[in-house]
């Protein structure tokens, strides 16, 4: 029986090269990369990341979350048909083809493959890959679909939680009266391989009770799905960390909200139509809310009267090695009071061996920081600033 296992999970974990998905994702990856790039450059006439941030992102973070979700998936035994699977993956690319990233949640992904296979059965369409017929709404239905949806959201959560605020990207826009104002963007793209029960081929059952939520099929196998996971979210009101990790937070109580009550589905249908359907309605209303609440609060990344506001920080620079921040103020340099751009240049050729700054940090405590320069360092310290009206009305036009 150990043996079959082990036969069968490597098989399941080959069939990940042979999905379409895969390759698709590290392609848009690659894109967004490219974008983002070329828009920084527009703006600051420098790129913050290289442009292989993006798919550097791709896969490390989603790994461990989805050993973690393959394991309670298959210890709980939630069965999905291979239709599931192949609509999960189609909508995966129609989605993608809006070019708004965040569509490809598994909420709009995993749900819509959901509310297809119920259309399919209701309207008897005959599909090879869709086992047997549906007489009544309890063959219509598979609550684990949603019960999967649920465990995909709290895990698209973690992500955005841990991962969504690393790398943001600094850019420049317009506020309501027409000044220029910064703001930071994430655009992301993780994939999240996760081990799915499909029923038929040699897994046995290895006990009477599993698996727990199954199909009444007597044999299954296993196959490692690449599931991708969209993530798209402009601030500009506050602190890009803090924004993303709110937003993160909600996703996963959406998620553990609608694990909760997608369970009784199995005794009720209808109530998997129900979670199903508040999964795509909560996160959509979550994505309103975050872009709502951070389009009422006045720009956080603005020219101020006094010192210059960093809205960027370039790795491996000298204002990373300094340890400034984005959402700091610098209001001098060298000794110099600094009030923009031109003023912060100039105080720092007075001494081109060394840099001081007093920095105000994003709780309003002074403090001062300071490094020698050398020979290839960046010549512009590696800070990007919100730059004056003209300047971006020149490079945006």
């Amino acid at each position: 029986m150990v043996q079959v296992w082990l036969v069968e999970l490597l098989k399941g974990t080959g069939k990940l090269f042979l999905h379409p998905v895969l390759y698709y994702l590290v392609f848009l990856a690659g894109i967004l990369g490219v974008m983002r790039v070329k828009r920084e450059r527009k703006n600051f006439h420098i790129r913050a990341h290289d442009a292989y941030f993006e798919l550097r992102q791709l896969f490390p973070p989603g790994l461990l979350i989805g050993l973690v979700l393959s394991i309670v998936v298959v210890a709980a035994g939630l069965t999905v048909p291979f239709t599931a699977v192949l609509l999960i993956a189609g909508f995966t690319l129609i989605w993608s083809l809006t070019t708004n990233i965040r569509l490809m949640s598994p909420a709009y992904t995993v749900g819509a493959a959901f509310f297809t296979i119920i259309l399919i059965a209701q309207n008897n369409l005959s599909i090879p890959l869709l086992s047997g017929a549906f007489d009544s709404i309890s063959d219509k239905v598979y609550p684990s679909v949603v019960v999967v949806l649920g465990l995909l959201l709290i895990a698209e959560g973690i992500l955005i939680f841990k991962h969504g605020s690393k790398g943001t990207s600094p850019k420049l826009t317009k506020s309501k009266r027409g000044q220029s104002v910064g703001a930071h963007e994430v655009k992301r793209l993780w994939l999240l391989p996760l081990f799915l029960l499909i029923p038929g081929d040699v897994l046995q059952l290895p006990f009477d009770w599993w698996p727990v939520f199954h199909l009444g099929a007597e044999s299954y196998s296993l196959i490692l799905v690449p599931i991708a996971v969209g993530f798209h979210q402009q601030i500009k009101g506050m602190l890009p960390v803090e924004a993303i990790q709110l937003h993160g937070r909600r996703v996963i109580f959406l998620g553990a909200f609608i694990t909760l009550i997608s369970v009784a589905g199995y005794w009720y249908p209808l109530i998997s139509i129900v979670a199903a359907a508040l999964a795509v309605i909560g996160r959509e209303s979550l994505a309103l809310l975050a872009y709502m609440k951070d389009d009422s609060r006045p720009p956080y990344f603005s020219k101020r009267n006094q010192g210059v506001m960093i809205i960027g920080i370039i790795p491996e620079s000298p204002a990373s090695k300094m340890g400034l921040q984005v959402g700091e103020l610098i209001t001098k340099a060298n000794g110099v009071l600094v009030h923009d751009e031109h003023t912060f240049y100039e105080a720092l050729q007075k001494n081109r061996a060394h840099c001081k700054l007093e920095v105000y940090d994003t709780k309003g405590e002074i403090r001062f920081v300071q490094r020698a320069l050398y020979e290839g360092d960046h010549h512009e310290l590696g800070v990007l600033f919100v730059q004056d009206l003209h300047k971006y009305e020149e490079k945006i036009g």
